[in-house]
Order: structure tokens, then sequence, then C-alpha cells
């Protein structure tokens, strides 16, 4: 998969709140400054949790993580047309109950979890690669994903 690439950074709002989930608000507000969202685009949530791997690692051990929230999932695939999304934290619920990838695989939506490096990437711009295998009746596997910049 080779998809256009667009970067959602929350970390200004983690000083604040280390649980921030992105806003529908947050996407129009992005927007503005970069432009609509394109269909068919790979959309990234840049939270900075991959500088903690070596340094915190505590912080990969609670839940719930900086993320999405459910609105602005659906708001980016039903009205925006995004093919799939990623995150650097491990999971993609604020939701206890999983309300939110329930609704991503029940719709046949994929997603990367556990990126890194997105502060290297620019808002708008770059093309994101994604490479797996295609394992039979597979939950979720290892994928290289990497970023091709302007």
């Amino acid at each position: 998969m080779i998809l256009p690439l667009v970067v959602f950074d929350i970390t200004p709002k983690l000083r604040r709140d280390p649980n921030y989930a992105l806003t529908i608000g947050d996407i129009l507000a992005w927007e503005q400054v970069h432009g609509r969202v394109s269909a068919g685009a790979f959309a990234a949530l840049r939270t900075d949790m991959h500088k903690d791997w070596e340094t915190n690692p505590e912080r990969f051990k609670r839940q719930p993580f900086p993320a999405w929230s459910f609105e602005a999932i659906k708001f980016l695939y039903e009205q925006r047309g995004i093919t799939a999304k990623g995150h650097e934290a491990m999971d993609t619920d604020t939701t206890p109950d999983m309300k939110s990838e329930t609704w991503l695989l029940f719709h046949g939506h994929w997603q990367i979890e556990v990126l890194a490096n997105l502060d290297q990437v620019p808002a708008t711009g770059a093309l994101i690669v994604v490479t797996w295998p295609k394992p039979k009746d597979g939950l979720g596997f290892p994928a290289r994903a990497f970023a091709i910049l302007p």
C-alpha cells in the first residue's frame, strides 16, 4: 500500500491531558491550516510515545493511551474517505469496550499501531508505504511502514 500521509499532532494537548483523544474539532482546525484531508489518505496520530520505548516504558503499561475519539475515527472514514489510519500508541481505543476497534474491524478498515518517528514527517505532502504478510485468518501481525518525504 502506498498512500498520501496526513499527520495529526496532538503533542501540545498531551501536556494538559496525557490521555487526550483527537476530536472532530481538532481535525477541522487542522484542515483550516493544511487543507481538507484527502480521500484515500492514511491518517496518522502523532503523540511522540515512540520516544518513551527506551526511557519510560511504563508509559505503555497504562490505559487509556492518547488516541482517537470514536467520533473522529468515524468522521475520517465516513466524511473524509480515508483508507487507513495509524498511531504511536499500542491501542486505538479510549473506550473500555473497544468501541473504536470493533467499529474499524466490522467495517473492513485496517490500521497500523505502534508507529514511530512521526515527529520527522510533515503534516502533509509525504507518502506512506506499508507492507505486511498476508496470513490466512490472521488477527494481527508485524508490518513495515515508512514514509517518503517530499
